[in-house]
């Protein structure tokens, strides 16, 4: 199935969609959970860079008072979704070497 990718994506997001979608054989619903899966690393980048961008995990507020920077939200909860969209995809799972037998009673 052809699968046009989104241009708004970062480039290297790009490139790691055409190559997932190449290496497995997708329906058309597990599409759109790959473009999912490019937007939500690209909002992890975007959270990370703006976490860079301004001086790290906390800022200080109007009071003086030490606070968590908005992003880290963001970063947490697209890893999150991230993780879980490709759990979904079945791109987590890789069979052990040598698996061990199951343990007697």
């Amino acid at each position: 199935m052809k699968f046009k990718i989104p241009k708004y994506l970062r480039p290297e997001t790009q490139a790691w969609i055409r190559d997932v979608s190449k290496r497995n054989n997708f329906e058309s619903h597990d599409f759109k959970l790959l473009e999912m899966s490019g937007e939500t690393w690209d909002t992890w980048q975007k959270a990370r860079e703006e976490l860079e961008a301004n001086g790290g995990l906390t800022f200080k507020d109007r009071f003086g008072q030490i606070r968590p920077h908005p992003a880290l939200g963001v970063l947490r909860d697209s890893k999150i979704v991230f993780a879980r969209l490709l759990r979904e995809l079945g791109l987590d799972y890789e069979e052990p070497e040598d698996p061990r037998p199951p343990r007697l009673y």
